[in-house]
């Protein structure tokens, strides 16, 4: 190569580079090619007009702290329910304050985690307008790295389902849970 001049090293150099710099720009991991093979009907949340898509949804709403997508699943007439084990009393709120909870805290934790398990009981009406789902759940809140609270139990869902959409929608929840 001492025979070679500098602008024949440089056109040598390019030469090489080119190729190379075409190879990473086709394979660049960090743009992947547009994935059109999913279908437009086909969506990450569930269908409500099952059971098993409410369920799906919320766990969609809680994974992705996503009150709009949750405040959908809501009644109108939807009502909160746990047992305060130290007063002996059952509480309860509406939909109104369940929206401004679940709000503040979506806001207040990095992640939830939320795992629907087995379902425990199901009864329907003649008329399959309402069901009672009852089925056990792991829930992990991480407020920071230290803070980490998970939450067992069972929630016991009454849902209905009317109007032109056909979808279910939670009336009342009953969390039963070690929190």
């Amino acid at each position: 190569m001492s025979g070679m001049t500098i602008p024949n090293m440089r056109r040598l150099r390019l030469s090489c580079v080119v190729p190379v710099l075409i190879l990473i720009a086709a394979c660049n991991p960090f743009a992947p090619e547009f994935d059109d093979s999913i279908g437009t009907n086909d969506s990450i949340l569930g269908d409500v007009r099952t059971v098993d898509g409410v369920y799906q949804n919320v766990r969609y709403a809680y994974t992705f702290k996503d009150t709009t997508i949750y405040g959908q699943l809501l009644h109108p007439d939807y009502s909160f329910v746990f047992r305060d084990y130290e007063r002996g009393v059952d509480v309860s709120w509406g939909r109104n304050e369940e929206m401004r909870i679940t709000h503040e805290l979506f806001r207040n934790v990095q992640r939830v985690d939320l795992v629907w398990n087995n379902i425990v009981a199901l009864t329907s009406d003649s008329t399959n307008t309402n069901s009672v789902v009852s089925r056990n759940f792991n829930l992990t809140f991480t407020f920071n790295p230290t803070d980490v609270v998970r939450v067992d139990g069972f929630a016991t869902l009454t849902l209905t389902r009317g109007g032109s959409s056909d979808a279910w929608q939670i009336v009342r929840w009953r969390d039963e849970s070690n929190f």
